[in-house]
């Protein structure tokens, strides 16, 4: 389905001279010009408006002229970054020398088996096992992605499932980073791969409590929607598969899961502001899903199940959501009873259920509280698990035995690597299970982090997250990298990131903007940066930057920012907006082209993200889309230095969307004297390149331009 070509520098500017598809380039021994592509005008006419779009001829994954200018990007961006090879291999080696190779997760037990992840030397991609839970038991490899990915540029794993009677693995492989997965079976005890696949589905499934019978998530072929959800018996032709649930509404996709104590499974329909559930009991394979609650406009809700009780999670008169229960037996909605009371000041984010607790993660002025209860309601069990630090992120990721006493969570700040900790509810005790090694001479010591509160022009603090070598002076002499995301609600939390520490020991100060549009400060904050609010997004993270320098974070010359996806959106408002403000900016698989895009309901999440962006069929949100939209608001200016990334098959951003905005901000402004680069990924997709080294290549490219620009290098 897609073409791949590489040339030389040489042969490839003449081919694509011959081919009309730049209009104008030259070549020199020492660096090549910019490729410019060719204007082919297509005229959008919306709600009165005309728009006209020089490149919309780049959607076209299937057309060889398109491939060839993605080429000629690609060769030109390595020869602008040509000088900057050593520093890259130096980066790289860095970056790879913090891993420990021979590593291995933290084991756990589930129907007596001991299951754990491990790492081998040199090898990029994780070896699953396990063991009989006794002392001579010997390793069993259930999957080494390795052997896999063996001959594959590409190779992505999801979704393990080992079935009730611990004999067959189920798993997801996508060989192309369309995210278009392969269900496949392996057989345990066989070692054998079962002669049985289902194709284009979302990756993972569900057993039921038979071992024989899965449920998947089929997407649909064009715009990778999921909409249905098929039973399938293992070894029987895919077309006796029966479709169990369509789901109809194109702005609802759904998927299907199961509950904490296996009981039940779960098909969940839901869109930005709605939700739907239905259940079946997981030992009745054939029978029929029961809609648990009937969707409503802007009603979101999940449940969950242990012992004789359903345990449901809504936003139902409350932003910040709370939680119910009710009784398997009569669950209607006049029965709920509330466990936890809405709160404006705190946001429930999650919760997990165990026999004798309930533990909730809640969100207070930005930072995540692990707070424990006593399973039922009325028990004197109220207390949080404590934290040393003043700024870090905490998340529960409870064993899948709920009768424990033993709570397993994730701790991590942005000097301080991922722990996994045993907390005992009980006696609240805690232990250290693990902490990731950090090689290289890391030494948490040499670093500070600490959270500040920036003020918006509309009077909003936005809580900012720094870190920084403590030999950096933050007298505004630093190079400063500010990052955000701001969209769907995703909290950018101020986790451990040890690439970094290439920056903070090169004198970088970094910085995570938490503006709105995400969540970190509770439901509202999501509201108040989407939709007709959108542009508080972007003035947020502006006025961060500001703070930034205005405080000695960032030297005014050398503050840089970063964002990928609708992180990249961000990015590319921003310096439409504020061009001036920064030095560096760096473009991961951007959404940039938003009013097309959005108008277009054959481009996968287009439907489904209406309650996100708006939808541009109505005026309304037509006109405030177009106000923010990167790619329709370029205009002739001096733009920051900017590096752009994408993958060719890149299924939530379009590649031609990054491929068509640095065409038309190079036309607009071709004598900037600022870097635009793009560089396409030519066998990946939005989450880039796969292996735990492989993807390590394109960190330190970003790094070394910008400390190129830092003059750090």
């Amino acid at each position: 389905m897609y073409s791949r070509m590489i040339v030389s520098d040489q042969p490839l500017v003449a081919l694509l001279l011959v081919a009309g598809i730049l209009t104008s380039t030259s070549h020199s021994q020492t660096k090549m010009s910019p490729p410019t592509a060719a204007a082919r005008p297509k005229i959008l006419k919306n709600h009165g408006v005309e728009r006209t779009d020089p490149y919309y001829w780049l959607r076209d994954r299937d057309n060889p002229e398109v491939i060839n200018y993605l080429n000629a990007e690609n060769e030109y961006t390595d020869s602008a970054l040509k000088d900057l090879k050593p520093l890259e291999e130096t980066l790289f080696d860095e970056l790879k020398g913090r891993i420990k190779q021979d590593d291995q997760s933290v084991p756990y037990t589930d129907r007596g088996y001991v299951y754990y992840t491990r790492f081998e030397d040199g090898k990029q991609y994780p070896i699953y096992c396990r063991k009989a839970e006794k002392a001579d038991a010997s390793e069993e490899i259930m999957l080494d992605v390795n052997l896999l990915a063996e001959g594959k540029s590409f190779c992505s794993v999801v979704g393990l499932r080992v079935s009730p009677n611990s004999r067959l693995l189920a798993f997801g492989v996508d060989f192309t980073g369309r995210r278009k997965y392969s269900l496949k079976f392996k057989d345990l005890v066989s070692g054998e791969i079962l002669d049985d696949q289902v194709d284009n589905v979302t990756g993972s499934c569900v057993w039921a409590g038979d071992s024989k019978t899965v449920f998947f998530t089929r997407k649909d072929p064009q715009t990778l929607r999921a909409y249905l959800i098929v039973r399938h018996q293992l070894l029987t032709p895919a077309d006796q598969d029966q479709v169990v649930f369509e789901e109809t509404d194109e702005e609802f996709s759904c998927g299907v899961g199961s509950s904490r104590s296996r009981e039940y499974i779960f098909i969940v329909s839901n869109q930005t502001l709605s939700t739907e559930v239905r259940y079946l009991a997981a030992d009745d394979p054939t029978g029929e899903f029961q809609v648990f609650l009937p969707r409503r406009p802007e009603h979101e809700y999940s449940i969950d199940h242990l012992g004789d009780q359903f345990s449901i999670y809504s936003n139902e008169d409350a932003p910040n959501f709370r939680l119910f229960t009710a009784s398997v037996s009569d669950y209607d909605r006049a029965n709920w009873v509330e466990r936890i009371p809405h709160r404006k000041d705190v946001y429930l984010q999650n919760y997990a259920l165990f026999e004798d607790y309930l533990v909730l993660s809640e969100r207070r002025q930005g930072l995540v509280h692990l707070r424990v209860l006593g399973a039922e309601a009325g028990s004197q069990v109220d207390y949080d698990v404590p934290f040393s630090e003043s700024v870090y992120v905490a998340s529960a990721s409870p064993t899948p035995d709920p009768s424990t006493d033993k709570l397993r969570y994730r701790y991590t700040s942005m000097v301080t690597p991922n722990r996994v900790i045993e907390f005992d509810l009980g006696t609240q005790e805690s232990k250290v299970l693990k902490e990731t090694s950090v090689l290289g001479g890391f030494d948490r010591s040499n670093y500070a982090t600490q959270r500040e509160w920036a003020t918006a022009r509309d009077g909003t603090k936005i809580p900012v997250s720094i870190v920084y070598h403590k030999d950096t002076a933050l007298d505004g002499t630093a190079p400063c990298l500010e990052y955000g995301y701001g969209s769907y609600g995703a909290s950018m939390d101020p986790r451990f990131n040890s690439n970094i520490l290439s920056l903070l020991d090169r004198g970088f100060v970094y910085a995570i903007a938490h503006i709105r549009g995400g969540q970190e400060m509770g439901r509202q904050w999501y509201e108040n940066g989407k939709l007709l609010k959108k542009i508080n997004t972007f003035t947020d993270f502006i006025d961060v930057g500001r703070f930034l320098v205005d405080e000695g974070y960032a030297n005014a010359e050398h503050l840089y920012c970063r964002g990928g996806s609708a992180g990249g959106l961000l990015v590319g408002a921003v310096i439409n907006m504020a061009p001036e403000l920064y030095h560096g900016a760096i473009a991961d698989v951007p959404f940039v082209d938003v009013v097309t895009t959005m108008l277009d309901d054959t481009i996968p999440l287009t439907t489904f993200e209406y309650d996100e962006w708006g939808n541009p069929n109505e005026k309304e949100y037509f006109d405030y889309m177009l106000s923010y939209s990167p790619y329709d608001q370029v205009r002739t200016t001096q733009y920051p230095h900017l590096l752009v990334t994408t993958g060719l098959h890149d299924s939530q951003v379009q590649y031609w969307e990054p491929a068509k905005w640095v065409a038309k901000m190079r036309a607009r402004n071709p004598d900037s004297g600022r870097m635009l680069l793009l560089k396409t990924n030519m066998e990946a997709g939005h989450g880039g390149s796969t292996g735990r080294f492989n993807r390590l290549k394109l960190d330190a490219t970003r790094y070394a331009f910008l400390l190129k620009l830092a003059g750090k290098q």
